[in-house]
């Protein structure tokens, strides 16, 4: 199937971004932001659809406006190695091969800001503050990579979940606030996929963890009822 694509009126896309803060564009002024709303659509992507696929020919990228994606990698074996999952605000797509480097699908209902890679290309060359903000994303994304790299490393399944549901957190505090309650929309499948464990070990963990008092498991997400021995587990 393949993705809705909505093209909106120009002064929609930029002007009143919610997520513009925190993302790539945030380092315009008004008048490239004029220049900038030019260049992109919105794209729209059903739950389950792909943004795009590891090893294809990078022809966009991508400013994720709405939804999460399920970025991940494909085994020699057929396993799927998930290396991490995107929020509103953030940019994938940019690569020194030419190639995208992994996979990314839509978990739920996505909305991104696609932009041509050749005209984005040529914006950008000589905007020395956006190729710095480009770099501060860049510089976030392998600080993620290195973070996950710690937590597939010699850790329990409890210090793995405790250490993701955290990290979880604190990346949404950003666009909902501080809370202890998290919502998660990836599947159980996916975060076993994301930490190196089994489906089963993930839903064993949740309900040790529930049942000794530490989270409560609720529909959409978990709630911290006691963050401290989080906070305990994930620095193990």
């Amino acid at each position: 199937m393949k993705p809705v694509v909505t093209i909106e009126p120009n002064w929609q896309l930029c002007s009143d971004c919610a997520v513009r803060a925190s993302a790539v564009c945030s380092s315009l002024d008004a008048v490239e932001l004029r220049e900038f709303e030019h260049l992109g659509r919105r794209v729209h992507f059903s739950s389950g659809e792909t943004v795009f696929s590891e090893e294809d020919i990078t022809t966009s990228f991508y400013n994720l406006f709405e939804g999460v994606m399920r970025l991940y990698k494909l085994l020699p074996d057929g396993r799927r190695q998930i290396v991490g999952f995107a929020l509103p605000g953030d940019f994938l797509g940019m690569n020194i091969s030419g190639r995208h480097n992994f996979s990314a699908d839509a978990i739920g209902a996505v909305t991104v800001c696609q932009f041509a890679k050749a005209p984005f290309g040529r914006f950008i060359e000589d905007r020395l503050h956006l190729l710095r903000r480009i770099n501060e994303l860049a510089i976030r994304e392998l600080n993620q990579a290195r973070d996950h790299m710690v937590l597939l490393g010699r850790r329990s399944a409890d210090e793995k979940v405790a250490a993701f549901l955290l990290g979880w957190r604190e990346r949404l505090v950003s666009l909902k606030g501080a809370s202890d309650t998290v919502p998660l929309p990836m599947s159980r499948q996916d975060i076993a996929d994301y930490l190196g464990l089994t489906i089963e070990t993930v839903s064993r963990t949740f309900t040790k963890l529930e049942r000794h008092g530490v989270i409560e498991i609720i529909h959409g997400g978990i709630s911290l009822l006691d963050p401290a021995k989080v906070e305990a587990l994930a620095a193990a």
